[in-house]
C-alpha cells in the first residue's frame, strides 16, 4: 500500500549535502596524517625545551626528555582525534557545549604541558639575552646613580673651603687686634686656628677621595662594555651568561665602593664636631678687662661656628637625602623561564608556540558547521530517499543475492524471466574435525 502524503524533499539541499560529504570524505583521507605532523612538531619543539631545563646532559637526560616529549605528542593527537571524530557528531546543543567544555580544559592542559616549553625552545636564547640587557641596565643606573651621589658629596669641598677660609680670615683679625682688641695670638687666636685646622683636614680627605670615584667610575664603565659584548656575542647563551655572572659580581662591589667613597657622611659628622666639641684655651690676657674681652669674643665665635656647622650640615643633609642607588643582583635564569618572564616581548613565538598545539580546534569547528550544514541539508528526509542511483543499485543487487542464495546448495538459484542474475556459488560442507 502506497503512503498517500507526498513526501517534499528538498532536492537543493540533498545535493548540497551530497557535495559537503564528498568534501569531508576527501578531506578525513589526510586529516589524521596532518594532525601527526602536528603533533610531533609540537613533540620536537618540546625535547627542546624540556632539554634546557635539565642541567645534566647525559643518556638518563635523553630518555626523560625524549619520554616527555613522546607522552605530548601522543596526547595531543588522541585529543583532537577525539574532538574531531565526536564533537562534530553531536546533535543537541547540550551535548556540544560539554565536549567544548572539554576541548577548552584540555586546551589549557596543553599549554600548561607543552606550548611554554614550544616557546622555550622557539626564543629561549633570545629571552636570556633580554634579561641579560635588562641586568646591564639596571647595573648602569645604579653605577651611574652612585657616581653623581660621590660627584655631589665632593662638591661640598666647596662649603668647606669657605668655612674654612671664613675662620682663617677671623684669625688673621684676631691677631691684628680687630676682634678682641688685643693684638696677637691669644686665647681667641687659638680657637680660630684650631677650627680651621680641622676643616683643613677635612678638606684634604675630600680631595683624596676624587680620584677614587672617578678611577671606580671608569672601571664600572669598562665592565659595563664586556657586558654588552657578551650579549651580542655569537656562540651559547649558557656560556655567555657564566663570563657575564662573573662581570656583575665585580660590577655590583665597584657600585658599593662608590656608595663608600662618598664623604657626605664624613662632612655631616664633621658640621657636628664642629660647634659640639671646641676646647676652650686659657684666657691669656693681662688684667680683667682683657679677659673678658677675650671671653665675649669667644662667645661671638662660637655663635658663628653654630651658623656655619648648620650651614654645613645642611649641605651635606641634601646630598644623604638623594635616593640610595638600588642594589642589582644578576640571577642566572633558564629560558623557560626567561620566555615566561618576558612574555610581552616575545609575542609571535608564544602566539607560534600555542597555534601549533591548538591549531586542531579550528578543524574541529570547521567540521561542526559542516556537519550541521550536512545534517540540515538533509533534513527530515527518510534515509531511502536520500539515496544515490549507485547506492539503489548496490542495494538491489545485495536483495537479489540474498533472496537467491541457498545455504544447502540443494537447489538452484531461481531466476526470474529477463534477468540476468549472476549464479551463487554453491557451498562447500564444512569439515568437522
Amino acid at each position: 500500500m502506497t503512503d498517500p502524503t507526498p513526501r517534499h524533499i528538498n532536492t537543493h539541499g540533498l545535493a548540497h549535502a551530497r557535495e559537503l560529504q564528498g568534501h569531508l570524505s576527501w578531506l578525513d583521507s589526510f586529516s589524521g596524517a596532518a594532525l601527526a605532523v602536528l603533533a610531533t612538531a609540537s613533540g620536537i619543539y618540546t625535547y627542546l625545551g624540556v632539554s634546557s631545563l635539565l642541567d645534566d646532559t647525559g643518556a638518563l637526560s635523553f630518555f626523560a626528555a625524549a619520554a616527555y616529549s613522546i607522552a605530548v605528542s601522543v596526547g595531543i593527537f588522541v585529543f583532537w582525534s577525539y574532538l574531531m571524530r565526536l564533537l562534530p557528531a553531536m546533535r543537541t546543543a547540550a551535548a556540544k557545549l560539554k565536549l567544548m567544555g572539554a576541548m577548552a580544559l584540555g586546551s589549557l592542559a596543553i599549554i600548561a604541558m607543552s606550548s611554554w616549553l614550544n616557546a622555550a625552545a622557539l626564543a629561549g636564547a633570545a629571552a636570556v639575552e633580554q634579561h641579560l640587557a635588562r641586568t646591564v641596565q639596571d647595573y648602569q643606573a645604579a653605577l651611574e646613580q652612585a657616581h653623581d651621589t660621590a660627584v655631589s658629596a665632593q662638591a661640598l669641598e666647596r662649603d668647606v673651603t669657605r668655612v674654612r677660609q671664613s675662620f682663617e680670615d677671623l684669625s688673621e683679625q684676631e691677631a691684628a687686634g680687630d676682634l678682641s682688641g688685643l693684638a696677637g695670638r691669644g686665647a681667641v687666636f687659638r680657637v680660630l686656628r684650631q677650627k680651621a685646622e680641622e676643616l683643613t683636614a677635612l678638606e684634604t680627605q675630600i680631595q683624596a677621595q676624587a680620584p677614587l670615584i672617578e678611577a671606580a667610575f671608569d672601571e664600572g664603565n669598562a665592565i659595563l662594555s664586556r657586558m654588552r659584548a657578551l650579549i651580542v656575542e655569537p656562540g651559547a647563551v649558557e656560556a655567555r651568561s657564566v663570563a657575564f655572572s662573573e662581570d656583575a659580581v665585580r660590577l655590583a662591589g665597584l657600585v658599593s665602593t662608590l656608595r663608600q667613597l662618598s664623604v657626605a657622611p664624613l662632612v655631616d659628622r664633621a658640621a657636628e664636631d664642629l660647634s659640639a666639641s671646641v676646647v676652650l684655651p686659657e684666657l691669656d690676657a693681662n688684667g680683667v678687662a682683657g679677659q673678658e674681652a677675650q671671653q665675649s669674643t669667644i662667645a661671638s665665635v662660637l655663635q658663628v661656628l653654630a651658623l656655619r656647622a648648620e650651614s654645613l650640615e645642611e649641605a651635606s643633609e641634601q646630598v644623604l637625602a638623594r635616593p640610595v642607588p638600588p642594589e642589582v643582583t644578576y640571577t642566572p635564569i633558564s629560558s623557560a623561564d626567561a620566555v615566561i618572564l618576558y612574555a610581552e616581548n616575545f609575542v609571535p613565538s608564544w602566539a607560534g608556540a600555542i597555534a601549533i598545539d591548538l591549531l586542531p580546534a579550528v578543524l574541529v569547528l570547521i567540521l561542526m558547521v559542516t556537519q550541521g550544514a550536512i545534517r540540515a541539508g538533509r533534513g527530515d528526509v527518510p534515509p531511502e530517499d536520500t539515496l544515490t542511483l549507485a547506492e539503489l543499485r548496490a542495494a538491489l543487487a545485495a536483495m537479489r543475492d540474498i533472496e537467491g542464495f541457498d545455504p544447502t546448495g540443494a537447489h538452484p538459484v531461481r531466476q526470474d524471466p529477463g534477468e540476468n542474475v549472476r549464479p551463487l556459488p554453491a557451498a562447500q560442507p564444512r569439515s568437522h574435525e
